[in-house]
């Protein structure tokens, strides 16, 4: 096999890296083998039908094949030890996409090592074209995530809902689109946002954080675009605002729907023209920033009742993705659930999970999502010390966490706030009267986090 120049560019690209060439390319043409060997990352060729072509030495060593063992197997029965491709079990297979589009394409999967043991691997896959430029082949680096990475870049979950979901992220992620991630409270939309930034070209700029359930307009503002010296009280110096702080990576704006109607407007001329002005300020400031928002809210309803602007609502929705709750995918709270029992931070010994206690969680819905199992799972830690966890440390919510009568007090505030748009002081006070004062239920009854929730109690000064 020749190798094509398309594969040659990334030997020139690696900076700071001596190739040595072997004394053999010196006195004839290198063939294929030869000169993909030179790659230090993993490096596979494969046909349209998923047979390996020729895979370099660090690919062989990855996954712990022979290379006479290797060639002509089926890519997914290596990397995957599966009997069928990636999109026959939900996944995005990047050699389809490549055939089919004749693009390079990039994705996260799960692949199995040379110990057998799952580990996260993110690849791109490149065409390999001939004379005519029709797709013959593709080559795909293989790059295994670091712990750190995993922790930054990574979703756990396995179910068809989660890959459906997962698939969308790994399209949208390497583009500049604007996305707008839609799901109920405790789905992990922030750490959506934060897998999209870590996976796309921006993943080495900031990643900046605003959330819109804070309540004073003016503070919201001065946030977002930053305010001149004394041009907003308590400003004795130029405030940097997060579109400044993000310039040149992400911005995720947090429920977003929790904007006012003004602020929404100097969002949409900042997102049209690349430019934003200080409060107090005469000069424009051009940015370069991606924007990744987020709601738990029905924003198509709020724009036909006039409590978003439809114009906004099409700019960012430019890429919508509904993140399922955690009850519509069932199949991923085991993992889940491992994945927090590792990442405890009092240590890391391992605690496995017995039947008993498998089957108590699959029982429940998890109407809090994820964040209501995370807080499970660290509740029964506490509450097993050292022992194995047990079903008596599985403390969950039976039932709907409403009564009746907060479950009609639940319909009049949501009444109120299809009506009015943000909440008032009124609406605050009467959840939490409902709610017996648990903030958790109150914020649920409102339709907002916890923490526009505790903003407004603190503001209200609600003890």
């Amino acid at each position: 096999m020749t190798l094509p120049t398309t594969l040659i560019a990334p030997l020139s690209a690696m900076s700071g890296a001596q190739i040595r060439i072997p004394s053999m390319l010196t006195t004839k043409k290198p063939n294929c083998e030869q000169i993909i060997d030179l790659l230090p990352e993993p490096f596979v060729i494969i046909d349209r039908d998923y047979k390996i072509l020729a895979a370099n030495r660090a690919y062989r060593n990855h996954y712990g094949v022979e290379n006479d063992d290797l060639l002509g197997r089926h890519c997914y029965e290596v990397s995957h030890h599966a009997n069928a491709p990636c999109s026959e079990r939900g996944e995005l297979c990047p050699l389809e996409e490549v055939f089919n589009t004749g693009k390079p394409c990039q994705a996260i999967h799960r692949h199995h090592d040379k110990d057998n043991n799952e580990k996260y691997v993110r690849f791109q896959t490149i065409p390999i074209v001939d004379d005519d430029g029709e797709v013959m082949y593709i080559g795909k680096y293989v790059q295994a995530l670091s712990q750190a990475g995993k922790n930054a870049g990574l979703l756990v979950g396995r179910s068809p809902a989660f890959l459906q979901m997962s698939n969308l992220l790994q399209r949208v992620a390497p583009t500049q689109s604007a996305v707008l991630l839609l799901g109920e409270n405790g789905v992990g939309k922030g750490k959506v946002a934060a897998y999209i930034h870590f996976h796309s070209k921006r993943r080495n700029k900031p990643f900046v954080i605003m959330d819109g359930g804070m309540l004073d307009e003016n503070l919201i503002e001065s946030e977002l675009f930053g305010a001149e010296k004394g041009a907003v009280t308590g400003t004795n110096n130029c405030k940097i605002g997060l579109f400044e702080a993000a310039n040149g990576g992400t911005l995720f704006i947090d429920e977003i729907c929790e904007l006012p109607l003004s602020l929404q407007t100097k969002l949409l001329r900042a997102l049209e023209s690349g430019t934003i002005r200080r409060i107090g300020g005469n000069e424009y400031i051009n940015i370069d920033v991606r924007i990744i928002a987020a709601t738990n809210r029905d924003v198509q309803r709020m724009v036909a009742e006039g409590q978003f602007r439809q114009d906004l609502y099409y700019r960012l929705s430019a890429f919508p993705i509904h993140i399922p709750p955690l009850r519509n995918r069932r199949e991923d709270i085991i993992a889940l659930t491992e994945h927090f029992l590792t990442h405890q931070p009092e240590d890391g010994r391992h605690i496995p999970l017995s039947s008993e206690v498998i089957d108590k969680l699959l029982e429940h819905d998890f109407p809090g999502n994820i964040r209501e199992l995370r807080n499970t799972i660290e509740r029964a830690v506490i509450l097993a010390c050292d022992d194995s966890l047990a079903p008596t440390h599985i403390v969950l919510e039976e039932g709907n966490i409403f009564s009746n009568r907060q479950e009609k007090a639940r319909q009049a505030i949501e009444h109120l706030i299809q009506r009015r748009g943000r909440l008032t002081e009124q609406m605050v006070l009467d959840a939490l009267t409902q709610c017996d004062g648990h903030r958790a239920r109150a914020a649920q009854l409102l339709h907002v986090s916890e923490r526009t929730l505790y903003r407004h109690i603190k503001r209200l000064k609600i003890d």
